[in-house]
């Protein structure tokens, strides 16, 4: 199974999803940790241009498939073998973060960014997505001056718009994406994705018996 974890950038989702790893292998479940964009060396290399704030004239359409070009090398390379050897493969960020990010943050046309995803995606669909939810304020403040990339540098209208448009994205798929409130402290939001993640992990092995 594909398990996501999205949110606006100091959201908490990457430290969730080290958090999700090391509870899956303590109870002896094969599980691989992955990002997106990254993981292959031909993906980390289209993450360094995405992410370098030197390149602040990349077009939107332009960064939108850098991004899916850096994801379909990754689901051919590292997530599908994962999922073959049945692996639980945990990735922060995926196509939703696109949709939220170049559709609604840089308002390109949502049903073309949404064909990209298919195909960037290699046709997979995650099995539960976490998005944890933040105001862009708080995110702000989480922030360490000085260090922030070409996307986190984005101003707080971008971000808002970002947030608004994972919140939609929940919405149209609430089966799928799961809203974890990201404001309360740490431990408290592990533990909530954890007790959704064991029901689910319960429910998939009741169905394979059955």
């Amino acid at each position: 199974m594909l398990i996501t974890f999205e949110g606006i950038d100091y959201c908490g989702k990457s430290t969730q999803a080290r958090k999700m790893i090391g509870r899956l292998q303590n109870e002896s479940i094969d599980a691989v940790l992955l990002r997106d964009p990254g993981t292959t060396k031909i993906s980390e290399k289209i993450r360094e241009i995405l992410l370098d704030r030197h390149f602040s004239g990349i077009k939107p359409w332009t960064e939108l498939l850098l991004y899916e070009a850096a994801r379909a090398q990754m689901v051919e390379q590292s997530i599908k073998p994962a999922l073959v050897r049945g692996s639980v493969v945990i990735c922060d960020r995926f196509y939703d973060s696109t949709t939220a990010y170049q559709g609604y943050g840089r308002r390109l046309d949502l049903e073309r960014v949404r064909q990209a995803n298919a195909i960037g995606a290699c046709g997979l669909v995650p099995s539960l997505t976490f998005y944890i939810d933040l105001e862009p304020d708080l995110a702000a403040a989480r922030m360490k001056s000085g260090s922030v990339d070409r996307i986190e540098s984005e101003g707080p209208d971008f971000q808002s718009r970002v947030r608004s448009g994972f919140l939609r994205i929940a919405a149209e798929e609430p089966q799928r994406v799961r809203i974890i409130d990201g404001a309360r402290p740490v431990e408290q939001v592990g533990a909530e994705i954890w007790a959704v993640t064991k029901s689910y992990l319960k429910r998939m092995s009741y169905e394979k018996e059955s």
